[in-house]
């Protein structure tokens, strides 16, 4: 018989650096999943990545306390602030731009994350990413 699903908790860990503290220790804790385990196993799992990039994790909690994640791409945003080398995004996107992006740069952006976004070709994909850019306040060129 299949496991019954309790529930299932979003988050962003850092990759390489999932510790118990808030959000994570809480957001299990209430679940009466095992921090430490989910830490370890997260850690593991991300020990290839850079340390410190955003990743968006599902956890999948059981009746029996047991659980199982799904790890996804960094987000979008990241991914631009990397490329157009920000801080941040602008406080008045579409008046006031921060910073660029070139097509090429899009493109790669666009591959990194297909698998995670809602879209049927790289095309389609880049225009979601440069979306994503223009709400940021990165103007994109060619």
């Amino acid at each position: 018989m299949a496991k019954k699903i309790v529930g299932y908790i979003k988050l962003q860990v850092p990759a390489g650096s999932a510790n118990p503290s808030p959000p994570i220790g809480p957001a299990l804790g209430q679940r009466g999943l095992n921090i430490m385990e989910f830490c370890k196993a997260f850690n593991a799992k991300t020990q290839d990545q850079e340390k410190g990039v955003p990743i968006p994790v599902t956890i999948t909690a059981f009746s029996d306390k047991s659980f199982t994640f799904e790890m996804r791409t960094p987000p979008a945003s990241y991914y631009l602030k990397k490329a157009a080398k920000l801080q941040g995004g602008s406080k008045a996107p579409g008046r006031d731009f921060v910073g660029t992006v070139t097509k090429e740069q899009v493109r790669q952006i666009a591959e990194a994350k297909f698998k995670d976004l809602n879209a049927n070709d790289i095309d389609n994909a880049m225009l979601l990413i440069e979306g994503s850019a223009r709400s940021m306040g990165i103007r994109v060129v060619e």
